[in-house]
């Protein structure tokens, strides 16, 4: 609490008055961000600040420069890094860490997803119970609410059936249901569903997609529901006209390296946002090697950066041109997944 009340201090802007004219934006910057505390900037969540009018990435801060090289002690003990855009998306400013309680300093938060119901946040967050140097301590999800994006209370913890899931998503159903996806690592990394009716109590609502994956996501879009989710392989895509069964698409997307500076690999763990004219923005981060790789530094590929492009629908099947400008100015959605509304559009 102490390093983020020093942070708050050293930040006015987080307080002044939110800029209210839309004003055209130059394509997107390269990187999008970069996460200037640890270089980290991993599993976006963007979603429209109705405070400040503007948009707000939340993201998991991996220690990508800590010196510690014992096995993957530098992708736990992470924190909730918050940056914001005021034109719309092409450009974003760090602003502070989230304020979060956990139960213990050295728990590990990662992957938050955000939603917005009648005026008030409320965050699905991955929690690991400490810093580990391997992948097999448990974890499980956290749900939180929040009224500025940036205070957290913590409400409870998910009873979903299993000591492993992480990466929850969640959209509402046309009945007015919610379903939470979620990655169940106790069986094969399949991707599984609940619902819920008041965001607390939460059945099972079986499996989703059996394909081995993360950090799904699942947005209404061109009058079909999609599901993106990232298949280490870059990222795998499905559809469903029902929320219930999803059939994936041949190709991943971003599967072959970008041509930009720092996009020379693979994307992965995405977040979309469907803009109010109707266009479909694709963020995800990179791991920094290749070209992009800094002589005589063997860590840097831990360091990840952000990036977006633009979605497109051409027969059914998502597309993209990662290596073309993004030309991004998103208002607000009157829609999309990270709104109490429901459906596709």
């Amino acid at each position: 609490m102490k390093r983020l009340l020093c942070c708050l201090f050293l930040l006015p802007e987080l307080f002044l008055a939110p800029h209210t004219k839309a004003q055209q934006s130059p394509a997107a910057t390269v990187p999008l961000y970069r996460d200037p505390v640890h270089d980290g900037a991993a599993d976006p969540v963007v979603i429209w600040n109705t405070q400040r009018k503007a948009w707000w990435m939340l993201y998991t801060n991996r220690r990508a420069d800590i010196e510690d090289s014992t096995g993957v002690r530098w992708v736990h003990g992470t924190r909730i890094g918050i940056a914001e855009s005021r034109d719309g998306g092409a450009h974003w400013k760090y602003l502070s860490e989230a304020d979060i309680p956990a139960e213990k300093p050295d728990y590990t938060l990662w992957a938050p997803e955000v939603i917005q119901v009648k005026g008030t946040y409320h965050m699905f967050l991955t929690v690991v119970p400490g810093t580990f140097s391997d992948w097999n301590a448990p974890r499980y999800i956290e749900h939180l609410t929040s009224t500025d994006l940036l205070h957290w209370k913590e409400i409870g913890k998910l009873e979903l059936g299993s000591d492993r899931v992480i990466d929850a998503c969640l959209f509402r159903k046309p009945d007015g249901a919610w379903r939470l996806w979620y990655k169940n690592e106790r069986d094969g990394s399949k991707i599984y569903m609940s619902d819920s009716t008041d965001l607390e109590h939460w059945s099972p609502a079986g499996i989703a997609v059996k394909t081995r994956g993360e950090g799904p996501v699942v947005f209404g879009w061109k009058g079909t529901y999609w599901l993106i989710q990232d298949a280490w392989n870059g990222l795998g895509v499905f559809h469903s006209s029902d929320l219930t069964s999803w059939e994936r698409q041949p190709e991943n997307l971003l599967q072959s390296h970008g041509a930009k500076p720092t996009d020379d690999a693979q994307g992965q763990h995405p977040d979309v946002v469907v803009d109010a004219a109707g266009r479909a923005w694709l963020f995800y981060f990179t791991h920094q090697s290749g070209k992009d790789e800094k002589p005589g530094d063997p860590q840097w590929k831990r360091r990840t950066v952000m990036h977006v492009t633009e979605l497109h629908e051409n027969g059914g099947v998502l597309q993209v041109n990662r290596d073309a400008p993004a030309e991004i100015h998103m208002l607000p959605p009157p829609k999309n997944k990270k709104s109490d509304t429901a459906g596709a559009w």
